[in-house]
Order: C-alpha cells, then sequence, then structure tokens
C-alpha cells in the first residue's frame, strides 16, 4: 500500500509543474476547502522552491514563508505568488437561497 501511495504523491508532484494543471489543481483544492496556503505550498514544492521564487522575483525564505499556515502573508503577497498561474484573490457574493413564498 506505501508503494502505491508514494507512486502516486510522485505522479502529482510530476503534474505540478505544469503550470496548467497546477492552476486546476489549485482551483480545485480551493473548491474543497483545501486552504489556500496548503494547495500552494504542494504547488511551489513539486515547481522547486528557488525555481518558483526566481520567476516570482521572491526570496526563497520569503515563499516559504507565505505558505506556512501559521504564517499570514498579505493579500499583495498571495497574489504575486498566484500570479504565474493566471489567479488573484478576490471576493464574490454568496447568492442568496430563493425564498418560497406561500401563494
Amino acid at each position: 500500500m506505501a508503494r502505491r501511495s508514494k507512486d502516486w504523491e510522485e505522479g502529482l508532484a510530476e503534474d505540478l509543474r505544469d503550470p496548467a494543471f497546477a492552476r486546476e489543481f489549485l482551483l480545485g483544492a480551493i473548491d474543497e476547502g483545501v486552504p489556500l496556503q496548503l494547495a500552494l505550498g504542494k504547488v511551489v514544492r513539486a515547481m522547486g522552491v528557488k525555481e518558483f521564487a526566481a520567476k516570482v522575483k521572491m526570496a526563497s525564505p520569503n515563499v516559504l514563508r507565505a505558505i506556512v499556515l501559521r504564517h499570514n502573508p498579505t493579500q499583495e503577497t498571495l497574489n504575486r505568488l498566484l500570479k504565474p498561474f493566471q489567479l488573484r484573490l478576490s471576493l464574490a457574493p454568496i447568492a442568496k437561497p430563493r425564498s418560497r413564498s406561500a401563494a
């Protein structure tokens, strides 16, 4: 069982190096309620922290700090980390359920 899990993790890490796949992974993770920092951390580590840091023009320790759950990165920092995936943070209204009225 452990071998299958390891193979799956290696395959996922390889897939996450593709920016289009990583984008869909991040969107899916958020839809499932996974914390953004956790999902982004998986993607950044799969791509390589140094390589990703160079891509977003940030120091590697700052990238690592931003993806750790105990830290609280700014919206600007998160947007900078999301930019290679053509994503950014935004707000959207929650649709109100339609009320049924007795006629």
